[in-house]
């Protein structure tokens, strides 16, 4: 987190990161919204079709705008609904109800536990041996339960 952030107090801090996510968020919109004109023609028209992008635009199709609001917490997953907002050129009022109740639950929770939590990987990674350890322990153990978890829904889904 930049120096400037480590000083203020929580409703300042809360109100910073939602002026951050905010302008963040707007910009991947818009920037998707205007790319989409030209941009199957250009170097960008393999990113407007890639994997991540297909996915974020069938999230928004199956689930709809409440999509947006989640996607504020889920770690790499928000930039692609923003963009797939944006490609499938949600009208802009919708869109920005939506992600304003993710902004601010996204500003709630780095304000709060998200940067105490990065910090904590930052130190461990920089400091014991240990906690790189069981940092790397607990990703395993994340990766292989959602592997697994994967596994059984595909094996429960019946074929046609």
């Amino acid at each position: 987190m930049p120096s400037f952030l480590d000083d203020l107090p929580f409703w300042p801090l809360v109100a910073t990161l939602l002026v951050i996510v905010f302008c963040r968020a707007q910009a991947t919109y818009w920037l998707a919204r205007l790319a989409v004109t030209g941009a199957a023609r250009s170097r960008w028209g393999r990113w407007l079709d890639s994997a991540a992008v297909r996915r974020g635009s069938a999230l928004l199709d199956r689930w709809g705008l409440p999509v947006v609001t989640i996607s504020f917490l889920a770690v790499g997953l928000q930039t692609m609904v923003n963009a797939a907002a944006g490609l499938a050129r949600v009208p802009w009022w919708r869109y920005t109800v939506a992600m304003l109740v993710g902004c601010v639950a996204w500003a709630f929770v780095y304000a709060t536990v998200g940067l105490a939590l990065f910090w904590a990987v930052l130190a461990a990674f920089a400091g014991s041996p240990w906690g790189v350890a069981v940092i790397v322990a607990v990703v395993a153990a994340g990766a292989v339960g959602w592997v697994v978890l994967r596994r059984r829904r595909g094996a429960s889904v019946p074929s046609r």
